[in-house]
């Protein structure tokens, strides 16, 4: 067994990530009532999920393809060429609502709620007093009093009740019975017209704007957004402990003449347009600046930074940002995109592959996110290396592009046993999105 990797300068960490490369180790997952089956769980079985994991205490389905059928890039076939649904119910949705839920949410985010219309939703960060990343949600503001936070892999919603302990704000905090699928791929647009009708105008919806429409019969609030770089909705079924099968069913039937796939969420496709993972490219010991979401940050000063007069977080963050203008580096680590040789990486890596200087020595970084380009025909990855204070023009930290390095790959995908492959730092994305994530200084 390959011991503990501590060469990675992991200091400014209180739980370093644990880097003992174990390799695959298949074992039977425990099914039972401690962790949370979610309104769709029956019908991804019978779709073919035949593994899953668990995220937000709920068991989510990752794969409908097994390895022998071609496994997870048929899956990514699908998304590129059609359309794919995919069982997100792990999304779970904290609503805020009251008189003070935009004063609330505000305080809880870094960018600027009051700048969030009634059906519109956004990308958004919530830190620590730290300035440690807890969770990058969508937040979907559905009415002027009432805010959804559509999770990623922390649980926010015991979080923001302990915020608002003292009942400081007038609000209620809790989660709701509103699970998610997404529809994604070039065909999404034309499986959601035949789905819902002229009940919304889909051609002039906003990319992140939301409606609400009935599918299967049932309550929905649509969203233009998506977990993958392609074109795509999200659709978020009201009582869908309830109703599952009506919604689900219904986009099934719609979707047969579109090529329809029911698949895993599309990390291979994330990857590509630089979409990060809460848990895999960063956690709450991760500060914004570390993992390129310093865009996401109101910060005091002139124009468009100076939004917010308070924030969970703002102290630590406005300092960090300061160290990095004079030069100092106020942490370890950056992470970066990379692309590396070997053999083509088409599954999840079950460790993270560790990452040391082009010229020979001791490890000092890893990668997070790998997966192949099909398209580009070479394996891209995204992964920590050691800061070396380079800014880009906006004074965010960015990779120094060019930067040589070597991976080290287990034996399924090494060119040589043992021998470590090479590996370049290159801009993020590497695929652009449908939608292009335009990460300016803006805290709409």
């Amino acid at each position: 067994m390959t011991k503990h990797v501590t060469s990675v300068d992991q200091s400014d960490r209180k739980v370093p990530y644990n880097l003992r490369q174990s390799g695959s180790t298949p074992v039977q997952m425990l099914i039972s009532t401690r962790v949370r089956k979610s309104p769709y769980w029956h019908l991804s079985m019978e779709a073919g999920c035949w593994r899953a994991t668990v995220y937000n205490r709920i068991y989510h389905p990752r794969g409908y393809v097994k390895p022998e059928d071609g496994g997870a890039m048929v899956e990514y076939e699908a998304i590129k060429n059609h359309v794919t649904m995919w069982n997100v119910a792990v999304e779970r949705q904290i609503q805020v609502k009251g008189p003070d839920a935009e004063a609330f949410t505000d305080y809880v985010i870094t960018r600027d709620a009051t700048k969030i219309s009634p059906m519109r939703a956004r990308y958004v960060i919530l830190c620590n007093h730290m300035g440690g990343v807890l969770n990058d949600p969508i937040l979907l503001r559905v009415s002027k009093d009432e805010f959804w936070f559509s999770l990623s892999d922390s649980d926010i919603g015991l979080y923001l009740q302990g915020v608002n302990h003292d009942k400081r704000f007038n609000v209620e905090i809790d989660e709701i019975d509103v699970c998610p699928v997404q529809i994604q791929g070039p065909k999404s647009l034309a499986l959601m017209k035949d789905l819902i009708g002229d009940q919304v105008d889909l051609d002039n919806i906003p990319f992140y704007g939301l409606a609400e429409a009935k599918v299967g019969g049932r309550d929905c609030v649509i969203s233009q957004s998506g977990f993958s770089g392609e074109a795509g909705y999200e659709i978020y079924l009201h009582d869908a402990t309830l109703y599952a099968d009506d919604m689900w069913n219904a986009v099934l039937e719609a979707g047969k003449k579109h090529n329809l796939m029911v698949i895993a969420p599309a990390h291979h496709r994330r990857i590509q347009a630089g979409i990060l993972s809460w848990g895999q490219d960063m956690d709450n010991q991760h500060n914004p600046f570390q993992c390129n979401l310093g865009y996401q940050v109101s910060l005091s000063g002139k124009g468009e930074w100076n939004k917010k007069t308070n924030y969970v977080g703002k102290d630590a963050l406005e300092k960090m940002k300061k160290d990095l203008s004079e030069g100092q580096k106020p942490y370890k680590l950056q992470l970066v995109g990379m692309t590396f040789g070997g053999k083509p990486v088409e599954e999840y890596a079950p460790d993270f592959w560790l990452i040391s200087p082009y010229e020979g020595g001791e490890q000092c970084g890893y990668v997070t996110s790998p997966w192949y380009h099909p398209e580009q025909k070479r394996n891209i990855a995204m992964g920590y290396i050691p800061f070396d204070g380079a800014l880009n023009a906006k004074g965010f930290p960015i990779g120094n592009y060019g930067q040589k390095f070597k991976v080290h790959l287990p034996d399924e995908y090494s060119d040589t046993s043992g021998i470590p492959v090479d590996a370049e730092v290159v801009p993020i994305p590497f695929t652009e999105s449908f939608n292009a994530n335009t990460r300016e200084v803006s805290n709409g």
